[in-house]
């Protein structure tokens, strides 16, 4: 797995069974805060009710809940936030285990990566190894306010952007929750459209075309 530099001097890695890169190369963690943790209204969240759910699909690295853990922490301090993570290479959270990736919560990221849970004060982290399509089934007893859909793309990772899969996603989330991606495809829009979503344009960040945001 080779590893990168991203413009942002962040880094990310080189995945050879997919031919994809794990983040944007125009900047690893800016893609993390603005096409995710901003989007989706972590800091707003925070100050306003005061506690957070987040769907992570497709971990990796873990930037988008440490983008996440960082804004709601800095909005409000005592914010109760519980992120429940989906992941099914072991080798990516290897690297994660040692990365310095430059976020102020990036420890509690390293450690849910090794231990695949992790709690400090009122944090819960929470990660389901395996097929996501499968481990979305076990979750129970919570609703998200936020999801971060970030698989490799459609056209390398097709079963992760079907209607099917954005229908369990749509079923664990609250009314008005957001979920963010980075993927403007027509297909994708139209799958998540027919699984029930509001679907518009979401913020322009590194690329010429806009991310998308799904709203329940």
């Amino acid at each position: 797995m080779k590893k990168i530099i991203t413009k942002d001097n962040s880094v990310t890695f080189h995945n050879p069974e997919y031919d994809e890169h794990y983040h944007s190369l125009t900047g690893a963690k800016e893609e993390a805060v603005k096409k995710y943790a901003e989007p989706c209204r972590i800091a707003e969240l925070a100050k306003e009710k005061g506690e957070i759910a987040i769907l992570d699909v497709c971990f990796g690295l873990g930037y988008n809940s440490a983008a996440a853990l960082d804004a709601a922490l800095s909005a409000n301090p005592k914010c109760r936030i519980r992120i429940i993570a989906l992941e099914n290479d072991q080798k990516i959270l290897d690297e994660a285990r040692n990365l310095e990736a430059g976020f102020r919560n990036y420890d509690l990221i390293k450690e849910i990566a090794e231990k695949h849970n992790a709690e400090r004060g009122n944090i819960e982290l929470e990660l389901l190894f395996g097929d996501a399509r499968d481990k979305i089934k076990e979750i129970e007893d919570i609703e998200f306010d936020a999801v971060f859909l970030d698989p490799f793309s459609p056209k390398k990772c097709p079963e992760l952007w079907t209607k099917e899969f954005f229908k369990d996603i749509y079923k664990l989330m609250k009314k008005g929750a957001v979920l963010a991606t980075y993927s403007c495809a027509r297909s994708i829009r139209e799958n998540l459209k027919a699984a029930g979503f509001e679907v518009k344009d979401g913020p322009v960040v590194g690329r010429w075309a806009p991310g998308t945001l799904a709203i329940k």
